[in-house]
């Protein structure tokens, strides 16, 4: 232990007797008469089974103790007066109740006589111990007392009740033992009474125990886990006794891990207990030794620790495995499982020993080779005591369950074997420990706050070496090639990565394909397009028969507001039309002064019915498309034009409004939070988007109530409900490049100002404090959704993981989208994007070239109702992580033709482009074509293009050589002139000897 304290004194109220001069001690006279009360009514009521017919009840509390131990005695001084007595005798009868004890206590007590009146009608007699006197006298008189308050009948020995177990310590509880057994009482053992008084506590004992809960799992999560990473992470040599030392510092100053309670309120339950190396002991009474802590691979490294609050206790005990093998895996999850049974049987009506029962079954089930491994009790009952004797978790135990009770639930596996040749690992044990209260239907797990799941758990810090040896192995296999080592291994290695990529994909299209064709088959039709009823044409009714339709006033087209039709002059007779049906219109004037309306309808094949629900519907039908009207009333037309649009626009609002609608649910009432219990708050927030109204935007609070959330600012109309069971999904995204949770305000400064360094150190740290406001509010709703009754639904803050985001353009703004363990989700820019993982059916990546810099993502989803969703223009830098994320997450993906093509890769090849070759075989044609065949290709050329030959340009350019008197030009002016007015890059071909030009190429 760190140091030397006198456990078995410190009261309930944290002060000590020998500071009542400097601190006068006040008794809670409510609790005080509400438990007296309590007392005097269990023993009437148990008084003959659990109180053994006791007509007195005589309890001495032993002196001061530097040893930690728990006492009945020391139990009841507590529960009744808030303090304990040391050196006390307390003697209870049916109408008195005697004090024996030293002058300054009795000081102390003297303030209970009005209350034990008025509460159960009984006097309170204190006597007085001299300094110095032995008390014999003093006993005498309280055994006067019990005989002639006792009345026993038939019978004149009194029956006295009294702690048996408790030995007496001193002169003066030894002397008091001695006179007691010399005396004419018959003595009898009230233990059990006690423990069965003192199993269920009010909620003010519940209030400690859970104040005692929560230091303890914080000490576990907040100290203790990130205390035995550090140590491996940097393989430090830290004895277990020197970790002990550490987390009872850290118990008993709470404000190392800023847990708000008070140091003078808390000590520990016993010194914190580190198992590892081979060594260890489940029980209660363990002990931290000195060697260092074993973390080899296959280690396992037991943690317990418990904390008290104002003398109430809680406990915690956590196994941690280190590169566990396949069975030391499998057996902690069997113990998870059986302890999380246990837990579940914490009942009110159960019975005790159905708590171990169903602890065991899971083991006889699971793993019925561990079951002589399991421990032979499940836990005890735990308060004021740390074991409450008869209330131990064991098969025999047939005492009822009771709202209030508290027990430590503790559950191990103790001397296992793994096969290893190490043999500080090769044996181990594992325990589990929780506090957990009774419920009327589900019990309360306070130390879930400290996760026991395996994943969280379960450390491995060998993968990377296993890599390396398996490459290493590989290596050695393959030293027989010729090939250059280098150069293999590093190609082989990414060739083998993609291709597992593509196996992988592979074996998810054949499962989706698969599972498409289950579908197809088992839903028929209705498989094949799963989407929702469209409404079709012959569902939009304006009328329901002719006698409806209003009076024609004339042969003009006409909008009918009431029924949302438009009536159409057709042939003579007003036909009418519903405005849904109504695709577009427009009007326009000609010269003639004449306005035309043009009235375009939707019709299967339309955007209206995508899905051609009314060519199914009426396959035989023949639908008006478009339809026209010439009218000299300019007036009338753009008139009708504009109700008709109006009109639309009221119709298409009122069913997307319906349509919303009809995804609405019916909310609960949100359940404020007592009182007592604040609710867990967040303050100075914006809610996004914000409340509608010209006002200023006002910050609000969120908090977290019992079944939901409130956000609200001060004005009375914005508030926002959002119960628990209608969450999906919650998110938790620190600011870190974005400024989304600062609001910054102030004028413009100069680019040169002294204090922009101070000023942006400022940003960042008002930065990192709103961002560990947040974080603390988060962890606290975490540990609320860890409760039973939230458990079914699955909720925790999920949190985007930055380093797999990507840019992208979901909706009209560029935006960094990031995925998270369940969704991928866009939180900044407004509509927000948040892609459920698991309603994913397929993504398609298209426009993936090689000299491509954008590509586009298309995403279907499971619900065929659901429009796809694209995010266009993601950087082509992105690809490989996005393929490698969809890989991971067990998400089919796909290319177009043009990506599948460049996926590919560059391959050598002798095929030239087709442009290229075709030009080369043009060339090489001319060259071994015959003369025949350039003629009928000259002549083509002619008739085709409409040109000149060259012997006609020829001709045409000597003559204007001679009339310009260019008859001393060399033959290079000649030719230079002749290349510039052909256009020509190279020179003509000489003739061939038959005295023709050889074939040119077409122009193409």
């Amino acid at each position: 232990m760190a140091e030397n304290r006198n456990r078995n004194v410190k009261p309930a109220s944290g002060k000590p007797p020998a500071a009542v001069a400097a601190n006068p001690f006040t008794v809670n006279l409510h609790n005080f008469s509400k438990r007296l009360k309590i007392l005097y009514s269990h023993w009437n009521k148990h008084g003959t089974d659990l109180w053994v017919g006791s007509s007195a009840l005589a309890i001495a509390t032993p002196p001061i103790s530097e040893d930690l131990r728990y006492l009945k005695s020391s139990a009841l001084n507590i529960w009744l007066v808030g303090y304990e007595f040391p050196d006390t005798i307390m003697v209870f009868l049916k109408k008195q109740i005697h004090f024996l004890c030293t002058q300054k206590k009795a000081s102390l007590l003297d303030v209970v006589k009005k209350s034990a009146k008025e509460a159960v009608d009984v006097e309170v007699i204190i006597h007085v111990k001299a300094k110095g006197d032995d008390g014999t006298g003093l006993m005498d008189n309280i055994f006067r007392a019990i005989y002639s308050q006792t009345n026993s009948g038939d019978n004149d020995v009194p029956v006295v009740g009294r702690i048996s177990r408790e030995a007496p310590e001193g002169k003066f509880l030894e002397a008091w033992d001695e006179k007691l057994k010399n005396a004419k009482f018959e003595l009898t053992d009230v233990t059990n009474g006690f423990s069965d008084l003192f199993a269920a506590k009010d909620e003010t004992e519940l209030t400690n125990v859970k104040k005692a809960a929560f230091l303890t799992s914080s000490v576990m999560r907040q100290f203790v886990v990130p205390k035995l990473e550090k140590i491996i992470d940097e393989e430090r040599k830290v004895s277990h006794s020197s970790l002990m030392d550490d987390t009872e510092k850290t118990i008993l100053e709470p404000a190392r891990i800023k847990v708000k309670l008070k140091a003078e309120n808390i000590d520990i339950c016993y010194p914190p207990i580190f198992q590892s190396g081979g060594e260890f002991d489940l029980k209660p009474s363990a002990s931290s030794n000195d060697e260092n802590l074993y973390y080899d691979s296959t280690s396992v490294i037991i943690c317990a620790l418990g904390s008290r609050y104002n003398s109430y206790c809680s406990n915690i005990a956590r196994t941690v495995l280190i590169d566990a093998n396949s069975k030391q895996s499998k057996a902690y999850e069997v113990l998870l499982k059986a302890q999380e049974a246990a837990i579940g049987a914490l009942k009110s009506g159960n019975r005790v020993s159905s708590v171990y029962q169903a602890a065991l079954s899971v083991v006889e089930k699971d793993a019925p080779e561990l079951a002589a491994n399991l421990t032979k009790t499940a836990g005890t009952g735990i308060g004021l005591e740390f074991r409450e004797s008869g209330l131990s978790l064991n098969a025999k135990n047939d005492r009822i369950l009771r709202p209030g009770m508290v027990f430590n639930v503790s559950l191990g596996f103790q001397n296992l074997q793994t096969e290893t040749k190490n043999p500080k690992t090769r044996k181990y044990s594992l325990l589990l420990a929780d506090t957990v209260i009774v419920g009327e239907k589900v019990p309360d797990i306070l130390t879930a706050k400290s996760s026991k799941a395996l994943k969280d758990v379960a450390y491995s810090f060998n993968e990377d070496d296993e890599e390396e040896e398996k490459l290493k192995v590989k290596a050695e296999d393959n030293g027989n090639e010729a090939f250059s080592k280098t150069t293999l291994r590093s190609d082989n290695h990414e060739m083998s990565k993609e291709e597992l990529r593509r196996q992988h994909q592979a074996e998810l299209a054949r499962q989706k394909n698969e599972e498409t064709a289950r579908r197809l088959a088992g839903g028929g039709a209705n498989a094949a397009d799963n989407r929702g009823a469209v409404k079709t044409v012959g569902d939009l009714i304006a009328y329901k028969n002719v006698n409806d339709l209003p009076p024609p006033r004339d042969l003009m087209v006409q909008v009918d507001q009431k029924n949302e039709a438009i009536l159409l002059p057709i042939y003579g007779s007003m036909v009418p039309f519903h405005v849904a049906t109504v695709k577009s219109v427009s009007s326009q004037q000609d010269s003639n002064r004449a306005s035309y309306i043009r009235i375009i309808f939707n019709v299967p094949g339309t955007s209206f019915t995508p899905h051609d629900a009314n060519s199914l519907k009426f396959q035989g039908s023949i639908y008006l498309k478009e339809v026209s009207f010439r009218s000299k009333d300019s007036r009338h037309i753009i008139e009708v034009v504009q109700q008709i649009k109006t009109l639309r626009r009221q119709v298409n609002s009122r069913e997307s409004e319906r349509a919303e609608r009809a995804t609405l649910v019916t909310q609960e009432r949100l359940q404020l939070a007592s009182a007592k219990f604040k609710p867990i708050k967040l303050h100075d927030l914006w809610i996004r988007p914000p409340f509608g109204g010209r006002g200023r935007k006002l910050t609000g609070s969120l908090e977290a109530h019992t079944n939901g959330f409130r956000y609200s600012t001060s004005r009375a109309d914005e508030r926002v409900d959002v119960m628990y069971a209608n969450i999906k999904h919650a998110f938790f995204q620190p600011a870190e490049r974005e400024m989304i949770t600062l609001t910054l305000g102030g004028g413009k400064r100069s680019a040169y100002d002294p204090d922009e360094i101070e000023e942006e150190q400022r940003e960042r740290d008002r930065k990192n404090k709103i961002n560990t406001e947040f974080h603390n509010f988060v962890n606290r709703v975490n540990d609320l959704w860890g409760q039973p009754q939230f458990k079914p639904l699955d909720l925790e803050f999920d949190q985007p993981m930055r380093e797999l985001g990507f840019h992208g353009v979901p909706h009209k703004a560029s935006a960094f989208i990031v995925p998270t363990s369940n969704c991928l989700v866009e939180l900044i820019e407004i509509p927000f994007v948040v892609i459920t993982l698991s309603e994913i059916e397929i993504v398609n990546l298209e426009r993936v070239g090689l000299g491509q810099k954008n590509f586009d993502m298309t995403i279907v989803f499971k619900d065929f109702k659901r429009d796809v969703l694209r995010i266009d223009s993601i950087p082509s830098t992105s690809l490989d992580g996005i393929k490698e994320w969809l890989n991971t997450t067990d998400l089919n993906d796909s290319e177009s033709e043009n990506s599948e093509e460049s996926d590919q890769g560059y391959v050598p090849s002798d095929v030239q482009s087709e442009s290229a070759s075709e030009d080369e075989d043009d060339d090489s044609e001319s060259l071994v074509e015959s003369e025949d065949d350039a003629e009928e290709d000259s002549d083509e050329d002619t008739d085709e293009d409409g040109g000149k030959t060259w012997e006609e340009l020829e001709r045409e350019a000597s003559s204007a050589d001679r009339d310009k008197g260019n008859d001393y030009d060399s033959e290079e002016d000649k030719k230079r002139r002749k290349l510039k007015a052909f256009g020509k890059a190279r020179a003509p071909e000489k003739r061939n000897p038959s005295g023709s030009l050889p074939k040119r190429s077409k122009l193409r």
